[in-house]
């Protein structure tokens, strides 16, 4: 049997493999995990602990090394297809086309190199490099050798490097010359310099050009790249690796607290992100696959890195940003490569949505069979306008719900095959048992309800840990309601089980005696016809308690402030109640976000606070600069 035996193509199939996974998870997985390139064949399944040691184990005793079915199986039946297409910064700039026989030479090449520094097995190796091939090349050459990656987002500041590199003890530090990104260069090694004052781990940093800006440089510990692998053999014996054996940890962005080094392992990683890329997208062996992602998040590393190789798909890497050097790139993109399926941010589908739509409907998107979206709930009216405007009302959108801690897909209809729905991510993936609880712990039974989600029984790419901190990673995901993974997320279900999800959990403000979640809030405010996006926080207030503000973004600039600015009042009394209406509400250019889209409420609740001090490190933000907006508007 091969993995595509086990791709659902109906509704009855579908529901047959959920009843299944179910009733016996051990035959359906295992049938599964068979299909891929085992050294030595797993002797149990699964077995775990989520009450006393919070332990999950899958494909006990297996030995394997990921990137022979990432890679050498592919190689083997059809060396000459296209592994990855690398579409640069500029449009004139050539792009690179690797089949799988060139990336496997690629990845090789540096494996061995890697050797050569004395790099082996369970070593951690921190990546910081922009999104061109050779990020994808340096993540599979350490999984070769069974070195661990640790990829950071070429974005974040030095402080947040050093940081990633201390706790993960990294001894080796790829990155670049520079990044570019739109209309600007990024000077990462300078950054990378910085980071390297106060990170002693460290033996050896390899450089790629690829801005050819001036660097400087530090002989004992810099190499180039192109150097490094100089004559090197395109040959590499990769390392028979545990399927427990740890494969990369990725930082959480660190949205609440200090960020979260977790921690995925070999097997049950490879075996879910296959299953679910395969099934969630339809992929079709001839399909041309783009995920907008950064290789430096979870979706970069499970959808567009290990999930489209494993199933040995054509995927489309892509250096730029949607904007650069105009709003139409992305649709000049899917035009160029004839994609089929394309996934990205809602954040992005917002900003896409203040523009003409003569920047799509000028190019040929025919070609599109599934759309995705990825990273945080998807509004109403961009989903509407993604359907209507992007898939001409005739192409399937997946709302994905998943987390970094997941390691892949939990939640999301499978394109053309099971019902979507508006801003519901619909159904939960074969073999992951969802259920909502109330804040006693209590299941809702009824179908149709709102509550807290948990997760009752292991998926095989859960996080088995954080990196140095196991006590943390027990308290955060499994305290709350023993016996279940808690991923911090609270969620509706309608009258046919679909899901909602309706935001963080801990995004409860107590205004009055009242509980008010700010998602809904937010919800109603983005209705309005003005608005793009917008995000509520509560902050201190002397009589309620507390007291709600809201920012604003808007499509253009409104005539009328003050009228506006009441409308957005008089939909919030309506949809939800007069005690939901902010006492603030801001209009501003944008909102704090990580590099992954994620808007920090933090900040945004700091600033409200008038805890000006107490900010943190906001050099990671995507956009920095609109703190200092934000801050002007409120004063």
């Amino acid at each position: 049997m091969t993995l595509e035996d086990f791709k659902l193509n109906t509704k009855e199939e579908f529901a047959k493999a959920k009843q299944r996974a179910v009733s016996d998870p051990d035959s359906f997985w295992g049938e599964i995990a068979s299909t891929f390139v085992w050294k030595t064949p797993f002797e149990k399944v699964v077995q775990y602990d989520w009450n006393d040691s919070h332990s999950t184990e899958w494909f006990c005793g297996g030995k394997l090394n990921i990137t022979e079915s990432c890679l050498d199986r592919h190689v083997e039946t059809h060396p000459d297809k296209l592994a990855l297409i690398w579409e640069p910064n500029e449009p004139q700039d050539t792009a690179v086309k690797l089949t799988y026989k060139e990336l496997l030479d690629a990845v090789c090449k540096f494996a061995n190199g890697l050797n050569n520094l004395g790099v082996t097995k369970g070593d951690r190796v921190c990546i910081y490099l922009p999104m061109v091939p050779e990020l994808t090349i340096a993540v599979l050459a350490c999984a070769r050798i069974g070195a661990i990656h640790s990829v950071v987002f070429a974005g974040f500041s030095a402080s947040a490097l050093a940081a990633r590199i201390q706790d993960s003890s990294c001894s080796i530090l790829i990155t670049a010359d520079g990044a570019f990104r739109g209309g600007k260069t990024v000077p990462l090694k300078d950054i990378a310099d910085d980071a390297l004052k106060s990170c002693d781990s460290i033996k050896k940093c390899i450089v790629l050009q690829h801005t050819f800006e001036s660097i400087s440089w530090n002989n004992r510990l810099d190499v180039w790249w192109h150097d490094f692998i100089d004559g090197l053999s395109t040959s590499c014996t990769p390392q028979v690796m545990d399927a427990e054996d740890k494969l990369f940890i990725l930082y959480t962005s660190g949205s609440t607290g200090k960020p979260k080094g977790m921690v995925h392992t070999c097997g049950g990683y490879m075996v879910y992100t296959a299953y679910s890329f395969m099934n969630v997208f339809q992929y079709q062996q001839d399909d041309i696959y783009w995920c907008t992602a950064d290789i430096g998040w979870i979706t970069g590393h499970s959808y567009m890195v290990y999930g489209p190789l494993l199933v040995g798909a054509t995927s489309v890497h892509f250096e730029g940003v949607p904007s650069y050097p105009n709003w139409n790139r992305f649709w000049e993109i899917c035009e160029k490569y004839k994609v089929n399926q394309f996934y990205t941010a809602p954040t992005a589908i917002r900003a896409l949505a203040k523009h003409p739509t003569t920047h799509v409907t000028n190019h040929d998107l025919s070609s599109l069979k599934v759309l995705g979206s990825v990273g945080e709930p998807i509004n109403e009216e961009a989903w509407h306008w993604y359907d209507e405007n992007v898939g001409k009302s005739k192409v399937p959108i997946v709302d994905t719900w998943w987390q970094t801690e997941t390691g892949g897909i939990l939640i999301s209809s499978l394109a053309g095959v099971t019902d979507q729905k508006p801003t519901f991510a619909t159904l939960p993936l074969p073999g992951i048992q969802a259920a909502l609880v109330d804040d006693k712990a209590n299941v809702l039974m009824d179908t149709k309800a709102e509550g807290i989600l948990t997760i009752n029984y292991p998926w095989p790419s859960i996080a088995r840990t954080i990196w140095g901190d196991h006590k943390r990673y027990q308290e955060v995901y499994f305290s709350a309601f023993p016996g279940r993974y808690f991923p911090g997320d609270g969620a509706s279900r309608d009258e046919n089980g679909n899901y909602r999800i309706t935001g963080r959990v801990d995004d409860v403000v107590i205004v009055s005696g009242h509980n008010l979640g700010t998602a809904p809030i937010e919800n109603a405010i983005n209705e309005h016809a003005e608005v793009v996006e917008s995000a509520v926080v509560g902050y201190p207030h002397d009589i309620k308690g507390n007291a709600l503000m809201a920012c604003v973004i808007l499509y253009g600039t409104s005539e009328n402030p003050e009228i506006l600015i009441q409308e957005i009042r008089d939909l919030i009394s309506k949809t939800i109640g007069p005690i939901a209406k902010p006492d603030r509400i801001l209009i501003v250019s944008g909102l704090p976000k990580t590099r992954s889209g994620k808007i920090m409420r933090r900040i945004l609740r700091k600033i409200a606070s008038n805890e000006m001090d107490q900010l943190g490190d906001i050099s990671t933000l995507l956009n920095p600069e609109i703190v200092d907006e934000i801050k002007k508007a409120l004063s």
